[in-house]
């Protein structure tokens, strides 16, 4: 008879622990703790400060605390727990999130750590994708790149749909690569990218497929195979594309309309309208119905907008240059270095395969961004992230293992000098903060690319000396904006990353500063019309605001307030502090004090909405401060038409909500505030009795005059 060893299962523990951390027999003893730290590096920038932004954008918060709630608003992305109506997205960016507060409750915390999640496994899905050919090295390079983006660093701790957009995306390319190594597994790692692409589109509709062209495109061609299967392939991950986000909009447009929300961000009620519209050709051609302001118009050429300038500068500007555009100059020239280097490989190889794919994505995304009409942000060009990555760790280790050959040294050299001297231009926009780093970097990537220069013809470790160095020069200017991005708490649907004042980072219903300027928003119209918007935030900081595009809009529309954004401070519990509901609540949730609260919360159970008020950001407020459904009348914007006046009379009849809440300091929407449903805000104030409630103006619908 055996005698049971009660060893035996701590040691298999033990040897698992061992495997996990020594990783692959075949990796040097430093690679596995390496990725591992990259990741847990990663992880702890990304989470630290973070409640300081306490609910981020509000809008989202309010969308995640209803799902939280019904999971009948969990399915359709609802605003609030009783369903009146969406967010101007589909939902699964929320679902995270939502099953987050589910689990642990409401809060900042809550709602944010999956964002971070996010983030740390986009950094260890690049470093997957990336080492598989091009090595280990190459794989920290981009991971390393990607965590210290600052547009990255921004949104992966933020509540926007753009983080698991990026995740997404990145996902879809690693699946793309795999299948273009071939063997009997390919076709399913393609349609695992199909179902990437599926959940993408479930996140932000149509920028999902962005990249989907040139990636079918490198399939087609260059994986092995016939042309036959190939196609065969590409028609099967097409299948698991529809089929994954499909399901959700076949059920929304075949759910009866009188027992689902209104798709917020519509005309017609109808999410393909959406998509095709709103969220769709309107951001390209700048025709968006129900848009703050719409963009250029059509035919944005190299011109301007209210969403700031078009044209192949965009991506450089004083607006989005510290956001993205660090590394995107090296980017480029290692791309057309990789593809030469590549040139006489056969069709079937997988690092020109590689250097397609990732350059494809950047440079398409690239060429839409720089060049749409409608609504563009600054935040947006977190897409690009993983791209640039990607592609400085494959074309740093592709140029260095060919060092000997001169062309080669020279293009190292040429891209850490041309790096160099463009975080000394980027940093040169905020001349103030860090004066001494600018031309720390400035000399170090001198000095780097001089070494890398002669690297072929000398000893191996004094190239290895210049290429840390150059790699260092190259990532001290968005490192530093990455720790002035997560020192700092962000809020509203307006976000920049970097450090405050300047001319391009900065934010205008986006920062909270603390006892500094805010920067401001690219364009030229400021919040009053006039002068210098500026809108208190927690503790004694101002933020400046201009809106995009150098003008005031023409006219005033719907959702746009003429007076301005001016805001107060006060309290907003449960949501991290002072901060005022940016242009009239447009860009950030009202402030909500103890007695509108209360006032809110007496007799709760009795109505089917604690309130109503126009405009999602206002509703956001109220609704995170109490945990309460209340009624977003015409969605983000104010000017979706739901619910009309005879739905809202009827709500009222029945008995359903208990205040309208209208406009007051820091508060929008309502009677003689921004409000898109006009014929509601002038009944109610014709009907019922007003009355001021903290700042704001309450009228109780069950109260006539």
């Amino acid at each position: 008879m055996t005698t049971p060893n009660p060893a035996a299962p701590a040691a298999r523990g033990s040897d698992r622990l061992a495997r996990f951390w020594r990783g692959r027999a075949e990796d040097a003893p430093w690679v596995r703790p390496a990725f591992l730290g990259l990741l847990a590096a990663t992880g702890l920038l990304y989470l630290w400060n973070l409640s300081a932004s306490g609910y981020a954008n509000s809008f989202y918060s309010a969308a995640v605390q209803a799902g939280g709630e019904s999971w009948k608003a969990f399915f359709f992305g609802s605003l609030d727990a009783a369903n009146a109506i969406t967010v101007d997205k589909p939902p699964a960016a929320l679902w995270p999130m939502a099953l987050s507060v589910r689990l642990f409750g409401l809060g900042s915390w809550q709602i944010l750590v999956p964002e971070v999640l996010m983030g740390v496994a986009s950094v260890g899905v690049l470093y997957a994708a990336v080492r598989r050919r091009f090595g280990a090295g190459a794989g920290l390079i981009a991971g390393l790149v990607l965590a210290l983006t600052p547009v990255a660093a921004l949104m992966f701790r933020f509540n926007n749909p753009d983080a698991l957009l990026a995740l997404l995306m990145t996902v879809a390319a690693y699946g793309v690569l795999r299948a273009l190594e071939g063997g009997p597994g390919a076709v399913k790692w393609l349609m695992g990218a199909g179902v990437a692409f599926g959940f993408a589109f479930l996140a932000k509709t149509l920028q999902a497929f962005l990249i989907l062209p040139p990636l079918a495109l490198v399939y087609a061609v260059c994986a092995p195979g016939g042309l036959g299967r190939r196609i065969r392939d590409l028609a099967l991950a097409g299948l698991a594309l529809l089929v994954s986000a499909g399901w959700w909009v076949a059920l929304v447009e075949l759910w009866p309309a009188s027992s689902r929300p209104y798709v917020g961000g519509s005309q017609n009620n109808s999410f393909l309208e959406l998509t095709f519209g709103y969220n769709g050709l309107g951001r390209i051609n700048g025709n968006e119905t129900g848009s703050v302001g719409g963009g250029g118009g059509p035919g944005g050429g190299a011109g301007g907008g209210r969403w700031g300038e078009t044209g192949v500068g965009r991506m450089f500007n004083d607006a989005v240059g510290g956001q993205i555009s660090w590394l995107l100059p090296a980017a480029l020239l290692l791309l057309v270095a990789g593809l030469v280097v590549t040139r006489r490989a056969p069709r079937t190889d997988t690092a020109r395969s590689a250097f397609l794919v990732w350059g494809g994505a950047l440079l398409i995304t690239l060429a839409v961004f720089s060049f749409m009409a409608g609504i563009f942000h600054e935040y947006y060009t977190i897409a690009l992230a993983p791209y640039v990555a990607a592609l400085v760790g494959m074309g740093a280790s592709v140029l260095w293992e060919e060092r000997t050959r001169f062309a080669a040294s020279a293009a190292l050299a040429v891209t850490a000098a041309v790096t160099a001297w463009w975080a000394w231009t980027l940093l040169g926009r905020t001349p103030d903060w860090l004066p001494w780093l600018r031309w720390t970097v400035l000399v170090a990537g001198a000095v780097a690319a001089l070494g890398l220069l002669v690297s072929g013809r000398v000893d191996r470790r004094l190239g290895l000396a210049a290429a840390g160095l150059g790699l260092a020069a190259g990532l001290a200017g968005p490192f530093a904006y990455t720790l002035a991005t997560v020192d700092t708490g962000h809020q509203g649907s307006i976000v920049t990353a970097g450090p405050s004042g300047g001319r391009g980072p900065g934010g205008f219903g986006g920062r909270m500063p603390e006892g500094g300027q805010g920067g401001q928003m690219p364009g030229g119209f400021d919040g009053q019309g006039q002068g210098q918007g500026q809108r208190q935030g927690q503790g004694q900081g101002q933020s400046q605001g201009r809106m995009p595009g150098g003008t005031p809009p023409q006219g005033t529309p719907q959702g746009m307030p003429q007076g301005g954004f001016q805001g107060s401070r006060g309290e907003r519990p449960g949501l991290g502090g002072g901060g005022g509901g940016g242009m009239g609540g447009l860009l950030n949730g009202a402030n909500v004090g103890a007695e509108a609260k209360a006032a809110l919360l007496k007799d709760a159970g009795s109505y089917t909405w604690v309130a109503a008020t126009v405009g999602a950001q206002n509703a956001a407020g109220y609704q995170l401060a109490t945990e309460k459904p209340v009624m977003a009348i015409g969605g983000f914007n104010g000017s979706d038409p739901s619910p009309t006046l005879a739905q809202f009379k009827q709500y009222v009849a029945e008995g359903k909500v208990h205040y309208f809440i209208g406009s007051g300091e820091g508060n929008g929407g309502g009677p003689g505030g921004p409000g898109g449903n006009s014929e509601i805000s002038t009944w109610v104030a014709a009907t019922f009795e007003k009355t001021t409630v903290g700042s704001a103006t309450f009228y109780d619908l069950t109260k006539e005059k």
